[in-house]
């Protein structure tokens, strides 16, 4: 038995399929320490395994900040920097302290490739790190670079080596933009360490400490390029989602009625972190449902009972995987989560997306045929719906949602593909070579 130790810091999107790969690797007979924000631990302890916190609950965060849980969400979306320079970096030194408690026993460190600590306690205690990535993006490749407003200046579809080169020209400078901003921060906090400073810049470049990246997503939504790291292999998505934490958790009762009792609903939703700062994405859902004359389940992240006011229903929150084989279409912000849960369910798809990965993800949809998007200012009744209409009456693209339902379906579970790979570390059964 080995003791995997997993690492991540973000919300209900990162959260999930790090629990998923915990259940699959205690199921394969290991023993896990999911290591996560005060948040987590609850829902992580529910689904049967051993957590801890590294980070503040996000109300602390908020606290601190002296701002409203909706006003930091806000403050995500509108600046690309602000969870670095605000959250991650000022908790840095006490979550690798955290941590590194944490791994006195451990055989192997999975984590996020945003979970900065996970790199300083592997490489201090000379653990084979295994990167979790979630994000198709952060592959950062220049053969298939972001496809999100930070990039826009890159080469997208670069035919020649000097679109290429454009696309490295763009990384370089990037890293170094990063490593003037975040290095010596970074270095303070691994000198308490006993650590040297580190060369690379921080997400763009792996730790020596890293021996395999596992890309938890499926193929319908990108193969790896040609230049992804050494090391990558594409695991599938990890599916986790219930809001208890508990795997036999049931919806609500009034959901689960309504779904029952007419045709297929279009479901709105904006997952777990983009929804704090929705505006009028609900109102507008709404409407959009209403000019079509469809029922509409609006997963609007509110506490409090499920809500009805005619055809359309609003509840807080409700599995993504017993709810979307249900919608005759999702219109949703493109988180990696819902992603793979809209693609498994085989549904066409309308991406609204909000920040960082999810307009990347957009673009993967609408390439795979699955999906149409639209920007979240354009995001009115009298846009969306012809949108929507089209998604619910093209042949193509239910083609294609189905056939990327079927791939999913046969690639077998994600989270065990990743429990396997990550045994295989502790084993000693691939090179712990560093990332290139």
């Amino acid at each position: 038995m080995a003791h995997i130790l997993l690492a991540t810091i973000g919300s209900l999107g990162d959260l999930h399929p790090f629990i998923a790969i915990g259940r699959a690797l205690r199921e394969q007979g290991q023993r896990v320490t999911l290591a996560v924000p005060e948040d987590g631990v609850g829902k992580a302890r529910a689904a049967g395994l051993d957590a801890a916190p590294i980070l503040p609950s996000y109300a602390s965060i908020c606290a601190r900040l002296r701002l409203s849980e909706s006003e930091v969400a806000v403050r995500v979306l509108a600046d690309a920097g602000f969870v670095l320079d605000e959250i991650l970096m000022p908790t840095l030194h006490e979550s690798s302290v955290a941590l590194d408690r944490l791994a006195d026993s451990a055989d192997v460190v999975a984590a996020s490739v945003f979970a900065f600590a996970a790199e300083i306690v592997a490489e201090k205690r000379s653990l084979p790190l295994a990167g979790i990535v979630l994000q198709p993006m952060t592959l950062f490749s220049a053969l298939q670079p972001p496809r999100a407003p930070p990039f826009e200046l890159m080469c997208h579809r670069p035919r020649s080596t000097l679109g290429q080169g454009w696309n490295r020209l763009g990384y370089a400078t990037i890293r170094r933009l990063l490593r003037a901003r975040y290095g010596a921060r970074i270095d303070a906090v691994r000198a308490s360490h006993g650590l040297g400073s580190r060369t690379g810049a921080p997400m763009l470049d792996h730790s020596p400490a890293t021996a395999a990246l596992l890309c938890c997503w499926s193929a319908p939504l990108g193969a790896l390029p040609p230049d992804a790291p050494t090391g990558a292999v594409l695991t599938g998505f990890p599916f986790f989602d219930s809001e208890s934490g508990s795997a036999d958790a049931a919806i609500d009762p009034v959901l689960a009625d309504f779904l029952a009792e007419g045709d297929p609903p279009l479901v709105f939703s904006l997952g777990s972190f983009a929804v704090a700062a929705a505006g009028r994405f609900y109102e507008r859902a709404a409407a959009v449902a209403r000019q079509l004359n469809r029922r509409a389940v609006l997963l609007t992240g509110q506490p409090g009972a499920a809500t009805r006011e005619g055809d359309c229903l609003s509840v807080g929150y409700a599995p993504h995987s017993m709810v979307f084989p249900h919608a005759a279409a999702i219109v949703h912000h493109g988180g990696a989560g819902s992603s793979g849960q809209a693609l498994r369910a085989g549904r066409p798809q309308l991406i609204v997306p909000h920040f960082g990965d999810q307009y990347d993800n957009a673009a993967r949809l609408v390439d795979a045929g699955v999906a149409r998007r639209m920007s979240r200012a354009a995001f009115t009744a009298k846009r969306a719906a012809p949108i929507v209409a089209e998604l619910l009456e093209s042949a193509a693209i239910a083609q294609c949602a189905h056939s990327a339902a079927e791939a999913i379906a046969q690639e077998g579970d994600g989270a065990a593909n990743a429990a396997r790979a990550i045994i295989g570390l502790a084993n000693g059964e691939k090179s712990t070579h560093p990332i290139e």
